[in-house]
């Protein structure tokens, strides 16, 4: 008989870290040789062994360090201390109950760790637009876990006083720039690991933390993922108001997560298209040209330097200074394809290589120069934004066509895209225009924060009490006025909404003794229906299970059991023996019925029942070779 105890969202337990455990153990199993008998690596025989291998091992390195930083590493690792409620009234709305679209009210650092189990790999395209941390966008780091100096000083793996200073600096709600780093690098490594191996993200940043920020991504992200610093014109009339140089521009730091994806394109537009011709009748259809001369001198590349014939004057050609761009032999190869154009009438003095656009693919490499023509810019963002809202009620939105230029280039239909400094809701937005101009089924997560509205702000005064308030108002009036633009489109204009919300249970640590028979640990062993729905959503989020996902109610002998993906989940009161009865009988019966887990709320079942449901399974000679675990969580 065997039952796995689990104390359910400890936040001051010791971080668990899949990936880490994954690589250890893959080290472990291709350089054995390089861990002690107690399991310790040993970075010397390491670097032997990779250098061997034909591997470059370096001892010197680049590193951003900052105070925070070991906290920083604790907070990405520690188990969120919150639960996750579905607002399952707002759900239920006809166009909302199939959406597929969610918007997430929470501290976003806490919700990316209750979706890391389920999303993890399955987002496309991260964009988020965080605090800038100027001094004057009301940034300043703020806290609500509660460690001891000892706790974190051994979580941390940091010196006693270490851990105090870092307790201080956490507490006075610093904007500094070690403020900044300790609050995104949690974010941003949770963020990583629900990116698929091909994903991208997107951030928004101007010059208070781009340099840090670009830093901090390479730690993050690998600083061979490293894509582009885009440089985006945000506005195009100067500001006589600063007393230096007025800003323009922002920038759009871009990262892969793995070399898995390895060719980005942007769709072709217009204006790309209008620069190809055929002014000679080609039958393989329209072309530009590019030039032959290569910038480099005869002398810097002799390999490139050989004589030209031109077809319409029978002379020899060749570049007094320059290079061709090609070898000999790739110049036979176009000549014998017809691809060198000498002009109409052959009057060119050095010949172009012809480009059709039949053969260039789905698109064009992008630039990272994004003016406003193709973006739009923060007061278009502004007056779209009122236009919608009805009301001046965010400061400095950001336009659709930004997020939607991001989008083209790296999200297809089907794709999940993730934004977790919701805002203004301009993600959710250009998720859903874009779907409705080309009837795509792109999704979305949106999460933001609910933060007050100033009580003198514009937002204050239509209404809206957060920034959360804005957010949804504006995914729902933007999906009304799409439904209006767009008559024919019938994909999914809906969201479905949770928020994080405390832990309602009483945990008392020191009493927990995982040998124990009986866990009586909450005083509250009988939930209200809310509160058990609220932990069923958090436990499926935990097992994987995506918050979208169907649970189907499964009545066992008239006890009612919740059954999703793989889990069958136990949470009422009241199981017995009959519901075991029925619950054994539905294994045998229903083909449909192969559960992995059975899952139940440890304070909710008397502990004789635990050991009946756990004999029962243990000893079930099932007809479907099933390996079912059992599981009481606390």
């Amino acid at each position: 008989m065997s039952i796995k105890k689990e104390v359910f969202l400890n936040p001051t337990a010791a971080p668990e870290n899949a990936h880490a455990h994954a690589s250890i153990a893959a080290l472990k199993t291709h350089f054995p040789g390089c861990f002690d008998k107690h399991g310790a690596l040993l970075p010397d025989k390491l670097a032997e062994a990779l250098q061997s291998a034909g591997i470059p091992a370096s001892r010197e390195f680049y590193s951003l360090n900052w105070l925070g930083k070991s906290y920083a590493r604790v907070l990405s690792q520690v188990p969120p201390h919150t639960l996750l409620a579905e607002d399952s009234a707002y759900n239920a709305k006809a166009e909302n109950a199939a959406s597929q679209n969610l918007l997430i009210q929470g501290d976003n650092l806490e919700v990316l760790k209750h979706l890391k189990n389920a999303y993890r790999g399955a987002v496309k395209m991260i964009y988020i637009d965080p605090p800038y941390n100027t001094g004057s966008d009301g940034f300043v780091y703020h806290d609500d876990r509660k460690f001891t100096p000892e706790q974190l000083a051994e979580l941390g793996g940091m010196e006693l006083d270490e851990a105090r200073r870092v307790l201080a600096f956490t507490a006075k709600k610093s904007n500094s720039h070690s403020a900044w780093l300790t609050f995104m690098y949690p974010r941003l490594y949770v963020a990583r690991e629900l990116l698929r191996e091909d994903g991208v993200i997107f951030i928004s940043i101007d010059d208070n933390e781009q340099a840090q920020l670009k830093l901090l991504c390479d730690e993050v992200f690998g600083e061979e993922n490293f894509l582009s610093l885009i440089c985006w014109e945000k506005r195009f009339t100067r500001s006589n108001n600063s007393k230096t140089f007025a800003s323009l521009v922002e920038s759009v730091i871009c990262y892969r997560k793995t070399g898995a994806l390895d060719v980005i394109r942007e769709p072709r537009n217009e204006k790309a298209n209008s620069t190809f011709d055929n002014p000679d009748n080609d039958p393989r259809g329209v072309w530009t040209s590019v030039s032959y001369v290569n910038p480099a001198t005869k002398e810097q590349r002799p390999n490139l330097h050989y004589s030209l014939r031109n077809p319409n004057t029978n002379e020899d050609v060749i570049h007094p200074t320059h290079a061709w761009k090609y070898e000999f032999l790739a110049y036979k190869k176009h000549v014998e394809e017809e691809r060198l154009y000498w002009g109409r009438s052959g009057e060119n003095k050095y010949p172009r290589l012809k480009l059709f656009l039949s053969e260039l693919g789905d698109g064009m490499v992008p630039v990272n120069l994004w003016g406003r023509e193709s973006t739009g810019t923060t007061d278009e963002a502004s007056k779209l934004l009122q236009e919608v809202m009805g009301a001046k009620v965010f400061d400095f939105p950001k336009p659709i066509g930004l997020i939607a230029r991001a989008l083209n280039m790296s999200v297809k239909s089907g794709d999940l895209v993730l934004d977790f400094f919701a805002g203004s809701g301009t993600t959710a937005h250009a998720v859903m225009q874009l779907n409705a101009k080309d009837g795509g089924q792109r999704r979305y997560i949106c999460v933001q924060w609910a933060e007050a509205t100033d009580a003198k702000s514009e937002a204050r005064k239509a209404g809206y009490q957060t920034i959360f308030d804005i957010t949804q108002a504006r995914i729902e009036k933007a999906a009304a006025k799409i439904r209006a633009e767009h008559p024919q489109y019938q994909g999914d204009l809906g969201v479905k909404i949770f928020k994080t919300v405390p832990d309602f249970r009483a945990l008392d640590e020191a009493a927990f003794d995982p040998g124990k028979a009986d866990l009586p640990l909450f005083t509250d062993a009988t939930l209200d229906d809310d509160k058990r729905h609220t932990l069923l959503t958090t436990w499926r989020a935990h097992d994987g299970q995506a918050l979208t996902d169907a649970v189907a109610p499964l009545d066992l002998a008239g006890y009612p059991a919740h059954w999703c993906g793989t889990h069958l989940y136990l949470l009422h009161g009241g199981f017995n023996s009959q519901a075991l009865k029925a619950l054994m009988e539905r294994l045998d019966g229903d083909a449909t019925f192969t559960p992995e887990r059975i899952v139940f709320y440890g304070a909710a079942m008397e502990s004789a029942m635990q050991k009946e449901l756990a004999q029962a399974v243990d000893t079930y000679a099932n007809k479907k070779s099933l390996n079912i675990a059992v599981l009481a969580r606390y």
